[in-house]
């Protein structure tokens, strides 16, 4: 069986691409998807008499609006915050006492969005990428649950959200595994029931840098954990990552990947999807 860094030399012919718009393509539809939370916006940035009274007006929006307007509060006046730390309702307060004084003031703001009849269409494309952030990963989850079931029907099961949904936390789905460590997949034996691999899925559409690097770190902890967990339960447990996209192309990673299947001396797995014919096999399941 070939490992990872075999396929370097050949790796354009084993990466997945799945498909994303072009622009201006998505021009149109973007302005009209998103005219209306623009709007909603632009009201109250001149409804409210400060930036601290904008981000609390934000804050008492419906559920469904709330992150695009936080999005775009980021975008117009406080660039420091992100999204993730802003749509924390109960952190409001603490927020504005530590960010404020580098909040852009709303008489500027109100000087730089466009008028209301005219939404802004380059923050509308923007606010358009947002949209189908993780539909790659959905889709690359749903075309190997697929493939498996196809393949394996009659011997395994798997388990896990096909596209959208909560990871499987191994401390809940395992006798005894004390981690608290977030899986995509778990494939079982069907005739006994015993876990065989545990797996994680990744599209990656770029990808370099210190996140690289904590990708890495954190896959060989997984390993690590895994491994030690099925030495106990004497079981052969296994990880299976299934990565894809051109991401893999960038930088380190395709040898960061092969790292790992060498560290996890014959117990981890990386495959793209093209790759799965070739590489999954009922004998390395079973191993």
């Amino acid at each position: 069986m070939e490992e990872f860094s075999d396929y370097r030399s050949k790796a354009t012919s084993y990466i997945t691409f799945i498909d994303s718009e072009y622009y201006p393509d998505s021009l149109h539809e973007a302005v009209s998807l998103y005219t209306p939370v623009l709007e909603k916006f632009y009201d109250l940035v001149f409804s409210s008499t400060n930036s601290q009274e904008l981000l609390r007006s934000i804050q008492a929006t419906k559920q469904e609006e709330r992150i695009q307007l936080l999005r775009l509060f980021r975008k117009y006046i406080s660039p420091d915050t992100s999204v993730e730390m802003l749509k924390k309702k109960k952190d409001t307060e603490t927020i504005i006492e530590a960010f404020s004084s580098r909040f852009r003031r709303i008489e500027e703001v109100r000087s730089k969005i466009y008028k209301k009849e005219s939404p802004d269409p380059t923050i509308a494309t923007l606010l358009y990428e947002y949209k189908d952030r993780g539909k790659k990963g959905y889709e690359l989850t749903e075309y190997f649950f697929k493939w498996f079931e196809e393949t394996f029907e009659s011997e395994y099961t798997i388990n896990g959200p096909r596209r959208a949904g909560k990871d499987l936390i191994l401390s809940k789905e395992l006798d005894d595994f004390t981690e608290s460590v977030p899986a995509d997949f778990i494939i079982y034996r069907k005739s006994d029931n015993t876990p065989l691999v545990i797996g994680f899925a990744r599209y990656d559409s770029d990808r370099g840098g210190a996140q690289e690097d904590d990708r890495t770190s954190g896959n060989r902890d997984k390993i690590t954990i895994i491994s030690k967990y099925a030495l106990i339960k004497h079981i052969p447990l296994k990880v299976l990552f299934i990565n894809d996209g051109p991401g893999l192309l960038l930088g380190s990673m395709w040898r960061d990947y092969s790292d790992l299947e060498d560290y996890g001396h014959g117990r981890a797995m990386v495959c793209t999807l093209k790759m799965l014919p070739e590489k999954l096999t009922k004998d390395w399941i079973e191993s």
